[in-house]
């Protein structure tokens, strides 16, 4: 398992280095893997590198790109809209000669739709935003601040908004809202894997009776 820069492009033309997670021994079965997005990525980190390590023995390539302006990245996040990000997945889909994908959580949300597709525990983009804005209201709470979800949301649409550390432009949030994941993907649900979702911890953790169980649904679906 290998990180590696791949060109990623730029909305106004060009290309930029993005960094990528990969296992690449050049077989039939090359799965891209679109991450979970904000907070619920650094939980679930250790799931998707574990899982990826899986696959490698089941023979199965695996490829682990960033959003733009995410981890490594040097762009800036609050530069970045919804479309640049299923710009830059198709992109590396293309990249890396992907057989099929798995989006997990909100990364289903910009999973390529000329693969084949699986989804674990698939989330909508207004359910991210409002456990993100949860966790903003609780912080001022301890802080001795009051803030309503109300009051942030009508914020984040005019001028941005900060959350969970992520500075989301307006109007990433505008389009980012109303974006669902589409129906046509194979679901992998929480409950095939037991146990709750280690994005619901207050903490990255892991599982490797979960990362086994994702694993194997995974390796199944690709048989």
């Amino acid at each position: 398992m290998n990180p590696i820069a791949w060109p990623c492009p730029l909305p106004g033309g060009g290309r930029v280095d993005e960094y990528a997670l990969v296992v690449d021994r050049a077989r039939d079965k090359r799965l891209m893997i679109v991450p979970a997005l904000f907070d619920e990525a650094n939980r679930l980190r250790r799931l998707t590198v574990e899982v990826m390590r899986r696959l490698d023995g089941a023979g199965i390539d695996a490829f682990l790109p960033d959003f733009p302006g995410t981890n490594e990245s040097l762009q800036p996040l609050d530069r970045q809209e919804p479309q640049d990000w299923v710009d830059a997945m198709g992109a590396a889909s293309r990249l890396f000669g992907a057989t099929h994908v798995l989006g997990l959580r909100g990364g289903c949300l910009f999973t390529p739709t000329n693969l084949p597709t699986l989804h674990y525990a698939p989330a909508k983009a207004a359910a991210l935003l409002r456990q993100m804005l949860r966790a903003r209201t609780l912080a001022a709470r301890e802080a001795g601040r009051e803030e309503t979800r109300e009051a942030l949301m009508a914020t984040a649409l005019s001028d941005g908004i900060e959350l969970t550390g992520h500075r989301l432009a307006a109007e990433f949030v505008r389009q980012f809202e109303p974006m669902v994941p589409v129906p046509e993907a194979t679901r992998i649900d929480q409950e095939t894997l037991g146990g709750p979702g280690l994005w619901l911890r207050a903490e990255p953790g892991e599982s490797r009776q979960q990362a086994d169980a994702l694993a194997a649904a995974v390796a199944m679906a690709l048989a």
